[in-house]
């Protein structure tokens, strides 16, 4: 019962709103391949990306054009095409994986991080870069200028700003509310500085699709292994874009019961029931072409706070 109603609920989403092939060609190569040696052969990509009614034409467009944006290798084996993920593409999947599979709401210090310059000291494109940087990585603009972010990840800014090749135009300062009684508290700047209406919108948008899902599986002994592939992958690629629209701001700073963590531990619950039969699919479908190809990294089982098979099996 709950398979036919997985596949009535996919075909549904599917319909009303289908993937754009190529974005969904990224979903499964952070959510299923990376974990797997990062490489494939494209007649199993063919085969995994045929239940979204996806046919090989499409496939073999998008991953063409994955390849000249510089995220895929192509590697011809006779009449036969391996891709891989390229290393700097890798890094960035891994940022976004500590984004989509780890909990960021963590503990705040009340400092908020601004990096401004000076517009005589940076060229056009580098300020086009970095603000096109910072933006994605959920910084807030105070002024064409100046840009903050409550918790940023230091790290990755350090390297953006290196990436942007500014380091010698840039201030970063770490700056917190004073006493004065004739000074706005910074949090002020929330509503300013975040479009937080959309990011909520997206994420009402996400509960409202997977909640009749969850309610289904917790009913559900067992489950087929193709239809948890297509709901976990259709589920991570609307998290994922719902969620890397999402500032990462501290709790302390968000409305009363954030509906992004209400989207996470959704997100979480979900996984969890669909991680182990998905797997299955996935293993299947690898090794029909490539015998050898390897059984999911460590990572893979550290996601969403533990895979445990106890909670996948239950």
């Amino acid at each position: 019962m709950s398979d036919l109603f997985l596949k009535q609920w996919s075909q549904d989403y599917l319909s009303h709103q289908p993937p754009r092939t190529k974005s969904l060609v990224m979903t499964l190569f952070g959510d299923v391949i990376r974990p797997h040696g990062g490489a494939l052969w494209l007649g199993s990509l063919i085969r995994l990306l045929a239940p979204f009614g996806i046919n090989d034409r499409l496939v073999r467009t998008s991953v063409y054009r994955l390849a000249e944006e510089g995220w895929l290798s192509a590697q011809r084996e006779g009449r036969r095409s391996m891709y891989t993920l390229r290393p700097q593409a890798s890094v960035r999947f891994q940022k976004a994986h500590q984004r989509i599979y780890t909990p960021n709401y963590l503990e705040w210090d009340g400092k908020w991080t601004q990096l401004f310059f000076i517009s005589a000291d940076i060229s056009t494109k580098q300020r086009a870069d970095l603000r096109k940087a910072l933006l994605w990585e959920g910084f807030g603009a105070l002024s064409p200028f100046a840009f903050i972010h409550p918790n940023p990840d230091l790290s990755t800014l350090d390297q953006l700003i290196e990436d942007a090749q500014c380091s010698q135009a840039v201030y970063v300062t770490q700056i917190q509310d004073t006493d004065l009684s004739h000074s706005l508290p910074l949090s002020t700047l929330i509503k300013d500085c975040w479009q937080l209406e959309e990011i909520v919108e997206r994420y009402q948008r996400f509960i409202a699709h997977f909640k009749p899902v969850l309610a289904h599986l917790q009913q559900a002994p067992t489950l087929d292994a193709e239809q948890a592939f297509v709901t976990r992958t259709l589920l991570i690629h609307e998290f994922r874009r719902a969620q890397l629209h999402d500032p990462q701001l501290p709790l302390a700073l968000l409305p009363k019961n954030w509906i992004g963590k209400q989207a996470y531990e959704l997100c979480q619950q979900l996984y969890r029931y669909l991680a182990q039969p998905s797997q299955t699919h996935i293993l299947a479908t690898l090794r029909t072409e490539d015998p050898d190809a390897p059984d999911a990294a460590p990572y893979f089982y550290e996601r969403f706070g533990g895979l445990k098979i106890e909670e996948m099996t239950s």
